[in-house]
C-alpha cells in the first residue's frame, strides 16, 4: 500500500512539472500578471484630479469641435440650397401629422357614407376619362 502512495505523489509532481513547463499556463500567467499591473496602473491614473481635468477638456473640446462642425456644416446646405437634418426632421413630422389627418377624414367619410347609405365603390379620386383610341385600320389614330 505504502507502494501505490508513493506512486500517488510521483503522478502529482509529473502533473506540477507540467503546468510549470507549459507555455500556455505560462502565458496565461504572465497575461494575468499584465493585466493586474495595467489595472493597478489605470485605477492610480484615473483616480487623481489632474486626470479627470484632463478628461473634462478633452470632452469639452470634443463638444466645441461638434458644435462647429455642426454649424459649418449647416451653412454648407444653405449655400447648396439643401436641407438640414433638422429642416428634413420638421418635414418629416407634419407630414406624418398631414397623413394622420387625411386618415382620419376618410374615416369620418367612410362613417357619413354608411351612414347615408352610399356606396362606397371608389377608391380615392375619380379616374380621369379615357381618351386614347385604338389604332384604325389604315394605321393612324383617329
Amino acid at each position: 500500500m505504502a507502494k501505490k502512495e508513493g506512486h500517488r505523489s510521483s503522478r502529482y509532481q509529473e502533473d506540477a512539472d507540467d503546468k510549470t513547463n507549459d507555455p500556455v499556463a505560462i502565458w496565461q500567467k504572465m497575461m494575468g500578471e499584465m493585466e493586474k499591473g495595467f489595472n493597478s496602473f489605470a485605477n492610480q491614473a484615473m483616480s487623481s484630479p489632474e486626470f479627470s481635468q484632463a478628461m473634462n477638456r478633452a470632452g469639452g473640446v470634443a463638444a466645441g469641435a461638434q458644435k462647429q462642425l455642426g454649424e459649418l456644416m449647416e451653412k454648407y446646405l444653405v449655400s447648396m440650397n439643401l436641407p438640414s437634418r433638422d429642416q428634413v426632421t420638421g418635414l418629416a413630422e407634419r407630414l406624418q401629422s398631414i397623413e394622420a389627418q387625411i386618415g382620419e377624414m376618410k374615416s369620418m367619410l367612410s362613417q357619413i357614407a354608411a351612414s347615408s347609405g352610399i356606396s362606397q365603390g371608389f377608391d380615392g379620386a375619380p379616374k380621369p376619362p379615357r381618351t386614347k383610341r385604338p389604332p384604325s385600320e389604315n394605321g393612324g389614330q383617329t
